[in-house]
């Protein structure tokens, strides 16, 4: 149930110090959300009134500068709430359900085709591949037994994955740039699952 006047939905988009952080919430706004960047030390007290909450895309490397990543674990342990980490986001969740990141072997940059596996919510409707936008150094090597893999690209393997009972959902390429097809369906679609 949404709980606004405005009956528009509260999404936090959590900062992780990235350009990116910005266009994520512009995007949002777009789409008729009542949006907020916070910094990625709020407190997790500080959250409860979201409907679903964003994991910027950023410049900390997920493997020397973890600890610039702020409380996000907290939030994905305590937030009964859809979480879409984008490229340093989904890395720290694959790393907090027991997978690994770490440098990319072939780092990834501009336009790459992406290869969905598994349509699932968060790529309902959209066909089996498109082009989007990268931007990263590291990725994720592996997953641990929570989670399942979504998509991929000729050149690494998790291009998105997901929990596989919380609504929690990563995505390496940037859904939120006008050169990745489909970013704002990928979008609709997760702000969908905060509907219900």
């Amino acid at each position: 149930m949404l709980r606004y006047p405005s009956d528009k939905m509260r999404v936090y988009v959590i900062d992780n110090g990235g350009q990116w952080t910005h266009r994520e919430w512009r995007v949002l706004k777009y789409l008729d959300v009542d949006a907020e960047i916070v910094p990625n030390t709020t407190p997790v007290d500080k959250l409860r009134d979201a409907d679903a909450l964003v994991l910027s895309g950023g410049a900390p490397s997920i493997a020397y500068e973890k600890h610039k990543l702020g409380n996000q674990g907290l939030y994905l342990e305590e937030l009964n709430v859809p979480i879409l980490g984008i490229c340093v986001g989904a890395q720290f969740i694959a790393e907090h359900f027991g997978g690994k990141s770490s440098a990319a072997k072939y780092p990834e940059y501009g336009k790459t085709e992406i290869f969905i596996d598994d349509h699932d919510e968060i790529f309902s409707g959209l066909p089996d591949s498109f082009i989007a936008w990268e931007s990263h150094n590291d990725e994720i090597k592996e997953l641990g037994s929570e989670l399942i893999a979504l998509a991929h690209s000729k050149n690494c393997r998790f291009q998105a994955i997901k929990h596989k009972t919380k609504p929690v959902y990563g995505v390496q390429f940037h859904p939120e740039v006008q050169h990745t097809e489909h970013g704002e369906e990928i979008f609709r679609n997760f702000l969908a699952m905060a509907k219900r």
